[in-house]
């Protein structure tokens, strides 16, 4: 029996190989390999596709998140809140800033910071709020921009796992003052390396990261500021470029699949990804959660089911961010999401029968 893993690319390759091998070799042949026309054809193109005035290539989502910061205006002596259930580039990228990540329970319906706790947690170094829009759902935009606006704060979307979700009929990335990407290989738009970008309407924010990006240099050899060697590749542009006209469609399947897997996997013990009018998710992963998770994610790799735990580890609780100060059981619902979240095989490519394995696997083991 085949295993089944968490993300195939080896079956998105075969679906487009002939695409990324022409895009690949169009770079060659031009011998452009840092930045250039690659890599400005594609900003171009996802800016258009965030509906945002501006894209500025990077080369990782962290490295997105560090120049947003500090385009922002965040800095030494700040504090920037943020959520403890994510991946630790998240509080990585404030630390980075020279600021203080204030982390604020999720909300267990959707693993997004809870927009009730934001308020309570600002004090008068507060420069930012940096939601995550986890597992590719939006968080709840528009009250975190309304206590943005009534505290004069600026809003930072961490959209790594969100390319093309949707909030109240807006794309993500375009609601704060700037957003950011991953391109890590497994997202929804992956690269085939590491790469990121940040989005935003103003221009002066995506002035600064561009300048920011690529050593502080304005022009050849006149550096305006210290920056960073933070450059999106033209090869990862290229094949990004090329694979964003396919997103949409593989952001559907992904919904399919989604819902697929709710009705395969209703009745159980099991709480399911909740649906909501008012957003689109794009389930860059689809996350359950049971109390006996760990065991339960044993069976599935007993029977050639690779699912996956996102994040097991709260970052409060990670020795990294000891400094803190925060304790066990200062964030009780992210510490629970982090003991019971299962993230099921999700991708385009997954058929009918592997998500009906899936659950069979799932059931036999709830039963």
């Amino acid at each position: 029996m085949m295993a089944i893993p968490l993300v195939d690319l080896k079956a998105q390759y075969r679906s487009i190989g002939d695409e990324v091998n022409g895009a690949i070799q169009r770079v060659i042949d031009n011998t452009s390999f840092i930045l250039g026309e690659e890599v400005s054809s594609f900003e171009d193109r996802f800016a258009a596709f965030c509906r945002t005035e501006y894209a500025v290539g990077t080369s990782s989502g962290t490295s997105a998140l560090h120049l947003a910061l500090l385009a922002c205006g965040v800095g030494p002596g700040d504090e920037v809140i943020t959520v403890p259930h994510t991946f630790t580039a998240t509080g990585e990228a404030i630390i980075h800033a020279g600021a203080m990540p204030v982390f604020v329970d999720v909300d267990l319906d959707s693993y997004n910071i809870a927009p009730d706790q934001i308020e309570a947690a600002i004090t008068e170094k507060t420069k930012a709020i940096l939601p995550v829009h986890l597992y590719g759902r939006p968080a709840e935009m528009d009250p975190i921009m309304a206590i943005a606006e009534r505290h004069k704060l600026a809003v930072i979307e961490d959209a790594a796992q969100a390319h093309g979700a949707e909030y109240r009929g807006r794309s993500v990335g375009s609601i704060g003052h700037a957003a950011c990407f991953s391109f890590y290989p497994g997202k929804n738009l992956g690269a085939y390396g590491d790469g990121g970008a940040v989005v935003t309407n103003d221009e002066q924010i995506a002035e600064k990261v561009r300048l920011l990006r690529n050593h502080g240099r304005r022009e050849k050899y006149e550096h305006i500021t210290v920056g960073y060697g933070y450059r999106l590749d033209a090869l990862q542009a290229a094949i990004l470029k090329l694979k964003l006209g396919h997103l949409n469609e593989w952001n559907e399947q992904r919904r399919a699949n989604a819902d697929t897997y709710r009705e395969l996997l209703q009745g159980l013990d099991l709480v399911l990804p909740r649906n909501s009018q008012h957003l689109k998710s794009v389930y860059h992963l689809f996350v359950v959660r049971n109390p006996r998770r760990d065991a339960l994610l044993e069976h599935l790799r007993s029977n050639e089911i690779f699912a996956g735990v996102h994040y097991p580890i709260p970052l409060h609780l990670h020795p990294a961010y000891r400094h803190l100060g925060y304790q066990r059981g200062d964030f009780p619902d992210a510490e629970q999401a982090a003991r019971e979240v299962l993230s099921l095989p999700m991708y385009p490519e997954l058929s009918p029968a592997q998500m009906a394995r899936v659950a069979r696997g799932v059931r036999a083991f709830l039963s």
